[in-house]
């Protein structure tokens, strides 16, 4: 199916902004995997300070203390779920972005051929023209 060169061209912006869109979702996604690696990290550090000193300290602060490392262990362990999912929608960008790419790359091979195959009409159409005869002009 011989595809003329304004559908090609209408195709190849479709697919250009296809593929702009799928850039954009791999970079948020990728910025969402080190936004929440970040906070993770920060978890750890928080539950990190909180871990019990050995300087002799209350009950009380001591029960606080391990309610707090509890609830930050809690946070920590929700936080490394989302970690994990941003990674998975990370991986899915990219997949799609690979395969919007692969469509675009499609279509610029078929605008590539359609051109090649119109040269190669336009060659053929003068190779078949009637020559030109050639004005002889003898000295008058």
């Amino acid at each position: 199916m011989a595809l003329d060169a304004g559908k090609l061209a209408r195709i190849h912006r479709v697919r250009t902004l296809q593929l702009n869109l799928k850039r954009g979702d791999e970079s948020r996604a990728i910025e969402r995997v080190a936004s929440e690696s970040a906070l993770s990290t920060r978890i750890a550090q928080l539950a990190a300070n909180v871990a019990p000193q050995e300087a002799s300290e209350a009950g009380f602060s001591l029960t606080a203390a391990a309610y707090y490392r509890d609830r930050l262990q809690q946070s920590a362990n929700a936080a490394q779920d989302r970690v994990k999912s941003a990674e998975l929608l990370a991986e899915h960008a990219a997949e799609a972005t690979r395969s919007a790419r692969r469509d675009q790359s499609a279509i610029e091979k078929l605008m590539e051929r359609s051109d090649a195959a119109a040269a190669l009409k336009a060659i053929r159409a003068m190779e078949d023209a009637p020559a030109f005869r050639k004005n002889r002009h003898d000295p008058c």
